[in-house]
Protein backbone atom coordinates (compact mmCIF):
# COMPACT_ATOMS: atom_id res chain seq x y z
CA UNK A 1 0.00 0.00 0.00
CA UNK A 2 2.85 2.31 0.99
CA UNK A 3 4.11 1.57 -2.51
CA UNK A 4 0.86 3.30 -4.11
CA UNK A 5 1.06 6.07 -2.47
CA UNK A 6 4.89 6.72 -2.65
CA UNK A 7 4.15 6.44 -6.72
CA UNK A 8 1.54 8.27 -6.83
CA UNK A 9 3.62 11.63 -5.07
CA UNK A 10 7.04 10.82 -6.92
CA UNK A 11 3.95 10.93 -10.13
CA UNK A 12 2.67 13.53 -9.48
CA UNK A 13 5.96 15.60 -8.57
CA UNK A 14 7.38 14.78 -11.82
CA UNK A 15 4.00 15.87 -13.63
CA UNK A 16 3.93 19.59 -12.02
CA UNK A 17 7.84 19.83 -12.58
CA UNK A 18 7.05 18.85 -16.31
CA UNK A 19 4.11 20.99 -16.84
CA UNK A 20 5.94 23.99 -15.18
CA UNK A 21 9.17 24.05 -17.07
CA UNK A 22 7.30 23.73 -20.07
CA UNK A 23 5.96 26.92 -19.37
CA UNK A 24 2.12 25.80 -18.95
CA UNK A 25 0.10 28.22 -17.13
CA UNK A 26 -0.76 26.41 -13.96
CA UNK A 27 -2.63 27.97 -11.53
CA UNK A 28 -2.87 26.22 -8.03
CA UNK A 29 -5.46 28.66 -6.39
CA UNK A 30 -8.70 26.72 -6.71
CA UNK A 31 -12.06 27.71 -9.07
CA UNK A 32 -12.23 31.47 -10.48
CA UNK A 33 -15.22 33.01 -11.07
CA UNK A 34 -14.52 36.46 -12.09
CA UNK A 35 -13.50 36.39 -15.68
CA UNK A 36 -13.13 40.00 -16.60
CA UNK A 37 -9.94 39.98 -14.25
CA UNK A 38 -11.27 43.47 -13.12
CA UNK A 39 -9.99 45.01 -16.30
CA UNK A 40 -13.52 45.45 -17.90
CA UNK A 41 -14.05 49.15 -15.97
CA UNK A 42 -10.41 50.31 -16.92
CA UNK A 43 -11.17 49.33 -20.89
CA UNK A 44 -14.52 50.91 -21.36
CA UNK A 45 -12.99 53.99 -19.53
CA UNK A 46 -9.92 54.11 -21.90
CA UNK A 47 -11.87 53.45 -24.76
CA UNK A 48 -14.22 56.55 -23.75
CA UNK A 49 -11.59 58.63 -23.11
CA UNK A 50 -9.83 57.95 -26.44
CA UNK A 51 -13.38 59.06 -27.85
CA UNK A 52 -13.33 62.08 -25.85
CA UNK A 53 -9.50 62.50 -27.08
CA UNK A 54 -10.58 62.03 -30.84
CA UNK A 55 -13.12 63.77 -30.69
CA UNK A 56 -11.56 67.16 -29.65
CA UNK A 57 -9.20 67.07 -31.98
CA UNK A 58 -10.95 66.14 -34.52
CA UNK A 59 -12.76 70.31 -33.69
CA UNK A 60 -10.05 72.49 -33.89
CA UNK A 61 -10.22 75.26 -30.76
CA UNK A 62 -10.49 77.95 -32.45
CA UNK A 63 -13.40 77.11 -35.25
CA UNK A 64 -14.72 76.02 -32.16
CA UNK A 65 -13.97 79.44 -30.22
CA UNK A 66 -16.09 80.86 -32.92
CA UNK A 67 -18.42 78.86 -33.60
CA UNK A 68 -19.34 79.11 -29.76
CA UNK A 69 -19.25 83.20 -30.18
CA UNK A 70 -21.60 83.07 -33.54
CA UNK A 71 -24.17 81.23 -31.83
CA UNK A 72 -24.00 83.44 -28.48
CA UNK A 73 -24.69 85.98 -30.65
Amino acid sequence: MWKLVLGFIVFAAIALFVLMKSGGNIDLTGEKHDVTGGHADQAASDAASAAIAAASAAIPTEAASAAASAASQ
